[in-house]
């Protein structure tokens, strides 16, 4: 008898006739003779509700306030799931993040899972039961409860998966598999029927929502084959794995993009000033997140430095670095809104020279000005206006043949 771990977004529980198809799956993994367990999130965008109801409060609500107010979204989720179960004949429970031993660190609003203690679940698949779980929250050793960020009911799912020796982690979304890019903005993207966990992480990162990045940290880490996959229907999706079986051709596999990016500059009189290590020490001690950066010496030896922050922590990241621009000898501070990022990813780029300038040409040739970029092994970010974030990624599927 094997364990099956299946994971399902908002809208697949929207409404209660959802949630009887996706108490349907459940039914059929458990007449293949395994082992079912459920990870749910919150119906539909009843998360967006409440986080509307506590912005109407405050512009910066209490954080250990809001996980408190946003774990009650999937408990109402895996409380109707469970009835729908035991009224269609299966026995199942439901159980929140804290009865199903999920332990975070005690970071409020992003916490990242410590450990699981698993043996509740256990009891109940012993029973026979379907366990429903509720994804995207935690507790902490101390007894609070913590949210894992949006999207954290993938890495529920995909931690559950690991901490039982799951035999497959399927998660179940309103798209049919992994594409080469969102096909609700760029016209000819494909499924793909496989991507390796480094691809699938890089993409995830880089603004591709169909699966939160630390589930495939997770994934990645304890070797969990990972499927992503329509929610009610039967079509294969796409495999997310360490090796691909069959030989990659494309040296780009994805384009992602994202907007609400901003980027905030920091301007020193002369760079003897410059507090680098500094900057990037206290926004990390107040937990934000830096993404591109790019440090500049003027030829009247100014300095300067830029990076790359969420536009939804600007505020939290001027406040910081206001209280200490004493400290950091700060000249003077900008930032730029409506920006987005656009990236190209694919494993084969490490051997293929060249790839970069294909991307730089094909922006070029759309008239789209580079603000910044960024690169690794296997991925080219560029920084354009948030205007131009869907021409510019439309314009890399093109002059990659992603299409094909």
């Amino acid at each position: 008898m094997g364990l099956v771990v299946l994971k399902f977004g908002g809208t697949s529980v929207s409404t209660v006739d959802k949630i009887g198809k996706t108490a349907d799956q459940a039914i059929y993994e458990k007449k293949q003779g395994n082992r079912v367990i459920i990870v749910v999130s919150a119906m539909g965008k009843s998360t967006d509700k409440l986080v509307a109801m506590a912005e109407e409060i405050s512009e910066t609500p209490d954080k250990r306030e809001m996980d408190m107010l946003l774990s009650t979204g999937e408990q109402i989720t895996i409380a109707l799931l469970a009835m729908t179960l035991k009224e269609k004949g299966h026995d199942a429970i439901s159980l929140t993040g804290w009865q199903a031993g999920i332990e975070t660190e005690a970071v409020h609003s992003n916490a990242r899972i410590a450990e699981i203690d698993s043996s509740r679940i256990e009891s109940a698949l012993d029973l026979g039961q379907i366990v429903v779980v509720a994804g995207f929250q935690g507790f902490t050793s101390d007894g609070e409860i913590t949210t894992l960020g949006r999207g954290g009911s993938d890495t529920t799912a995909v931690a559950i998966a690991s901490a039982l020796n799951a035999e497959k982690c399927a998660i179940c979304t309103d798209v049919v598999g992994v594409f080469t890019t969102d096909p609700r903005y760029v016209k000819n993207a494909q499924k793909l029927e496989q991507i390796t966990y480094d691809e699938m992480l890089e993409l995830a990162n880089l603004g591709a929502g169909v699966l939160h990045p630390r589930s495939v940290e997770y994934a990645k880490n304890f070797r969990i084959p990972l499927e992503v996959r329509a929610s009610h229907e039967k079509e294969p999706g796409t495999m997310i794995k360490e090796d691909l079986t069959m030989e990659n051709t494309k040296v780009v596999r994805g384009i992602a993009f994202e907007d609400q990016i901003t980027r905030v500059t920091i301007h020193w009189k002369q760079k003897e000033a410059m507090r680098v290590s500094k900057v990037f020490t206290k926004l990390a001690e107040n937990n934000i997140d830096v993404d591109i950066i790019i440090q500049g010496i003027t030829g009247l030896g100014h300095g300067n430095l830029s990076f790359t922050i969420k536009t939804s922590a600007l505020l939290a990241t001027l406040a910081v670095l206001e209280e200490s621009k004493e400290l950091l000898q700060i000249e003077k501070l900008e930032s730029e809104q409506e920006l987005a990022k656009v990236s190209i990813v694919g494993s084969g780029m490490v051997s293929n020279p060249g790839v970069a300038a294909q991307m730089f040409e094909a922006l070029t040739e759309n008239n789209i000005p580079i603000k910044m970029i960024s690169t690794s092994e296997i991925k080219v970010s560029t920084v354009v206006s948030a205007r131009n974030m869907v021409e510019a990624a439309q314009a890399l599927h093109d002059q990659f043949e992603l299409d094909k």
